[in-house]
């Protein structure tokens, strides 16, 4: 019989010491929107009705905030400790198409910054959850850019008839002209203040786009069942949390969706992510860990279980980076499947933004058609956002430089991509120790490394198309055993540069 693998066995189980995800309890007690106003037909804006609810519910010790089936048309909805936001199913939360109901707020209670309230958020709270059956939906498609290269002839006429404006160079749409012209505006902001206002933001609104669901510096938080979907940017991005659960949550963005990330994790500790789906725009499931840190033994983010979830279309199934300058440890990444994304496991970081990365787990991955590389390390990662030209990696100065080591990859398998796997570290600081283990992929090209130290390659079967299966360049001790020579390769492996150290032997 097959063992019965529930959250808490993957807890029990993970390959470092793991501890207790501590989930919110709430009282008894619950008040439903209606009983303060709230008119579900899709017209009326709700934002007050919300408002009251939640803070009557804050104010009786907390409880159950319940939004019935119906329409609910509102703006941005800020959370409060001890309050669990239940969407039963059949509602449908809808945010407006009107920015000028999302205010200009600080980041967070200690951010000098400034961005727009996003439509769902909460500083500094402790026990909260979003739960139910229902859906949550951002109106992001009032926000986004538009690439036309993400875009068939029709898709693009529609959104080019639809109002908006287009770049000069003819290849973005932009919801707005403020949001086109954002950028600059902030540019020549900086230039004109030095104590800036909320005020001063407001041109810049559109531009900004907020996150989905934003929690910063929270503790004891549950997304239960939820579906979550058309972000103005990431659907969820909790910041600086501890003890986050995530359990049977559907995340969507269309595929064309601009920095649509679905759920990205940054300095966050003690995270559960469990049978979830994602469908993105950018990035699926993402660590992130930027800022300051401790030490290398107290990094920014550590202590994370992944398991039984499904990424579709994104940028990436699981993915780290590229933001890594904080530190990461103790992640555990199994029992997933990844469909028709752009690269399955994405490792990726840059100079300037790079910092330590160990003791990362991903075991029994599952994928078909990734359109690039199935597995992938990148520390020459630069994020295009639209409207950005490329610059010169040559020229960055790196002062934060990745640093990826002790990674343990065991039992994936691959029907379909590009290339099998990839790892390109830099000269200074070479991707290493690096651990591959039983594993199938199917792939035009194979293995290659650039900048790499102490790989172990063992029960890899690599059924490539092309010569070599091994493609190495200025890689230091590499050892293959038990290998596969693909039927009819005729050069199993190509050593460049100052490759030393290559041990390969046979089954």
């Amino acid at each position: 019989m097959a063992q019965n693998k529930d959250a808490a066995w993957y807890i029990a189980n993970a390959p470092f010491k793991m501890p207790e995800v501590i989930r919110p309890i709430f009282p008894g007690k619950s008040f439903s929107i209606t009983d303060f106003g709230a008119v579900g037909d899709g017209q009326t804006l709700n934002t007050e009705a919300f408002s009251k609810t939640i803070a009557a519910c804050s104010a009786a010790g907390g409880g159950t905030v319940i939004v019935p089936k119906g329409l609910w048309l509102t703006s941005p909805i800020e959370l409060k400790s001890n309050i669990n936001l239940c969407v039963e199913r059949g509602a449908l939360i809808q945010f407006t198409k009107d920015h000028t109901q999302y205010p200009i707020i600080k980041a967070s209670s200690k951010s000098s910054s400034y961005v727009p309230a996003s439509p769902i958020y909460g500083y500094d709270l402790k026990n909260i959850a979003i739960t139910g059956e229902g859906i949550i939906d951002g109106a992001g498609e009032t926000w986004r850019p538009v690439k036309k290269e993400k875009t068939t002839a029709s898709q693009w006429k529609d959104f080019t008839s639809s109002g908006g404006v287009v770049s000069n160079d003819g290849k973005i749409w932009w919801p707005t002209k403020e949001a086109m012209e954002g950028e600059q505006y902030l540019k020549d902001l900086k230039k004109k203040k030095e104590a800036v206002t909320a005020e001063d933001f407001l041109p810049a609104r559109d531009y900004l786009r907020p996150y989905m669901l934003y929690l910063v510096n929270c503790e004891n938080i549950l997304i239960k069942d939820v579906t979550i979907r058309n972000s103005p940017k990431f659907v969820f991005y909790p910041n600086s949390c501890t003890n986050l659960t995530m359990d049977h949550v559907n995340i969507f963005n269309e595929w064309w969706a601009q920095n649509g990330d679905g759920i990205d994790i940054s300095r966050c500790k003690n995270v559960l992510i469990y049978n979830c789906t994602v469908s993105a725009g950018d990035d699926g499931i993402c660590m992130k860990s930027s800022g300051s840190k401790n030490d290398d033994e107290h990094p920014n983010l550590e202590n994370v279980v992944i398991a039984k979830c499904v990424v579709y279309h994104a940028h990436g199934g699981f993915v780290i980076g590229s933001n890594t300058d904080g530190g990461m440890q103790n992640i555990f990444a199994t029992d997933c499947n990844f469909i028709g994304t752009d690269i399955g496991i994405r490792v990726k970081s840059n100079a300037g933004r790079g910092g330590l990365v160990k003791n990362i787990f991903i075991k029994n991955i599952f994928m078909k058609n990734i359109v690039h590389e199935a597995i992938s390390f990148n520390t020459y990662y630069e994020d295009m956002p639209a409207g950005k030209i490329k610059s010169n990696l040559s020229n960055v100065i790196k002062d934060k430089t990745p640093n990826f080591t002790e990674f343990y990859l065991d039992s994936i398998y691959c029907n379909g991509a590009q290339t099998a796997i990839s790892i390109t570290g830099l000269p200074e600081m070479p991707v290493s120790k690096i651990y591959f283990k039983n594993m199938i992929i199917s792939a035009e090209k194979g293995f290659q490394a650039t900048d790499a130290s102490d790989i172990y390659v063992d029960k890899v079967k690599i059924i490539s198309q092309k010569d070599p299966v091994y493609l190495l360049n200025n890689v230091k001790n590499i050892t293959v055993t038990n290998a596969y020579r693909p039927e009819g390769s005729k050069t199993f492996y190509k050593a460049n540069g100052e490759t030393s150290g290559v041990k390969i032997s046979d089954h």
